[in-house]
């Protein structure tokens, strides 16, 4: 299984892909890709959002679903999902009512 993930081109917000094409802030929005033609289909969908300058850095990212919520396989995607590791304060894991997968 496989998720899209990029940096929003305005601010540099680390964004995925949802069912609807847009883009959203917190990895449990991500549209997830459970065969190769869904791949296909979300990685067109981001190349599109690149070629009108709405992200950069796009990433077809390996996820695993544990007790129904998306965790990277990467510890750097990991990251990314949540903030830095060091200050648990900042980064998307501190706002109100997003919940991190380990």
């Amino acid at each position: 299984m496989k998720i899209v993930t990029a940096n929003r081109l305005i601010d540099g917000e680390a964004v995925w892909l949802a069912a609807d094409h847009g883009w959203v802030e917190t990895i449990d929005g991500a549209e997830i890709a459970r065969d190769v033609a869904t791949e296909e289909k979300l990685e067109r969908a981001g190349k599109a959002a690149i070629c009108k300058n709405e992200v950069v850095d796009l990433a077809l990212v390996d996820i695993d679903l544990v007790e129904g919520r998306i965790v990277p396989k990467r510890l750097r995607e990991r990251i990314r999902a949540a903030g830095p590791t060091n200050r648990l304060d900042l980064g998307k894991q501190a706002r109100k009512g997003v919940r991190i997968a380990a």
